[in-house]
Parts: C-alpha cells; sequence; structure tokens
C-alpha cells in the first residue's frame, strides 16, 4: 500500500488549520468508501460556524481514517460547527457498523498494512517483536494541518508512545 498523503493535502490551507482524526475498527469496503468520500464533500460544502461556511474539507485516507480540516485563519470553528462534525462521524459509525470514537485502538503500518492494536497489548507487540522502535504509527493526536503534515506517520520512538512501553535497550 502507498503511504504516501501530504500531496492530497489542500495547498490552500493554513499550516494551522484545525485537524480532527476518527479511525475506523476496520477498513472500509469500496462502495462504503466511495459513500463516505460523498458524505465528506457534502459536509465540507454545508459546513457552518455561527452561520458562516466554514473552509474546510474531509478526507478518507488508507481506507480507514476519516480527517477532517478547518482552516480556522478564515473562520473559527465554534462548538456546534464541532458538534456537527461529530454527529458526521457518530452518522457514518451507525450506518457502516464502525467504531470511529475508540482512543485505545492503534494504528501502526505492519507488512504494508494498517494494523490495530489494543493499548493493552502494547508491550506484548513490542517484547514480542511485532512492533519496534521504528514501526510507523498513526499518531491520531495531532492538531494542525502541520502537524497533520510532519507528525501524524511516525516512528513509534519519536511518538508519545515510546513512554509507553518499557524495555531493556532505549528506543532509538
Amino acid at each position: 500500500m502507498n503511504f504516501e498523503y501530504k500531496h492530497l493535502l489542500e495547498n490552500d490551507f493554513h499550516a494551522d488549520s484545525r485537524v480532527w482524526i476518527y479511525q475506523s475498527n476496520r477498513l472500509f469496503a469500496l462502495s462504503e468508501a466511495l459513500e463516505i468520500e460523498l458524505m465528506l464533500k457534502h459536509f465540507a460544502a454545508e459546513w457552518k460556524s455561527h452561520g458562516a461556511p466554514v473552509k474546510g474539507t474531509g478526507y478518507l485516507f488508507f481506507g480507514q481514517f476519516i480527517i477532517l480540516m478547518a482552516d480556522e485563519a478564515v473562520t473559527g470553528v465554534g462548538g456546534c460547527s464541532t458538534d456537527s462534525s461529530v454527529r458526521l462521524i457518530k452518522n457514518i459509525e451507525q450506518s457502516f457498523g464502525v467504531n470511529m470514537f475508540d482512543r485505545l485502538n492503534l494504528a501502526f503500518i505492519i507488512k504494508d498494512k494498517v494494523q490495530l492494536l489494543p493499548m493493552a497489548q502494547l508491550q506484548y507487540a513490542y517484547d514480542n517483536q511485532f512492533i519496534n522502535a521504528d514501526t510507523l504509527y498513526f499518531n491520531n493526536l495531532v492538531q494542525t494541518k502541520e502537524e497533520l503534515e510532519e507528525k501524524w506517520l511516525v516512528p513509534i520512538k519519536q511518538s508519545w508512545l515510546s513512554k509507553r512501553i518499557s524495555q531493556s535497550q532505549p528506543l532509538s
């Protein structure tokens, strides 16, 4: 699988544009992905904050990650507009029978595929060499376009997970 994504991001969004990442507990089927892409496009076209249009967009990356982005340099995103985006994600959850809010399910690239691992199994996976310091991790905690470009897909050793793993050798 090709994990290049930066070239797909809107060029005319400010680096500080706000980003929300939702990870599905499973890969979407192609027909589902096409439907979700339409839902994201429609949502972004209608997204409003206090009645003003939000300069926003949505992506479905790698068949499993929904990313919403709002350029707050154009229009600030308030509570109601954030609530509408959460309603969209909950609607996707219900329509496709997925979980998009499980923050304890971690995603890695293993053998050229997105693989999910429950946080509770992180140490076991490391100890048994399913993952290592250089395994690429999807850091869904990024909050801006710039962080999405630079810190979303990083080796474990460069992420907050490095502090969660006990090892006899330091992660380096």
